[in-house]
């Protein structure tokens, strides 16, 4: 496991949470390959969603560029191994009602 070895680039999450996510991403790189980008961002999403409820998105890989938004205190953005990882929790959308 590769644990304490990830660096965080931007996160607005608690400290805890911070923790739960880079452990997660550990543990995933430990069950599947590193090229699997799907499987890895799939179990730390299912993690997530079981642990802190349903709605949670996760991308990973070498490199990607991206724009959402999400739920405050629910975004951190790190780096383990040659890999990123993009984990939040989907804003809930806002209707707008026409006049």
């Amino acid at each position: 496991m590769l644990e304490g070895k990830a660096r965080v680039e931007d996160t607005d999450m608690p400290a805890r949470m911070q923790a739960a996510a880079t452990t997660a991403a550990s543990r995933a790189l430990d069950l599947f390959d590193v090229a699997d980008f799907r499987g890895i961002a799939g179990h730390i999403k299912t993690e997530f969603d079981k642990r802190y409820g349903v709605g949670w998105q996760c991308v990973v890989g070498a490199s990607f560029g991206c724009f959402f938004t999400h739920t405050s205190g629910t975004f951190i953005y790190f780096s383990l191994e040659r890999l990123s990882f993009l984990l939040f929790k989907a804003a809930a959308a806002v209707a707008v009602a026409a006049s």
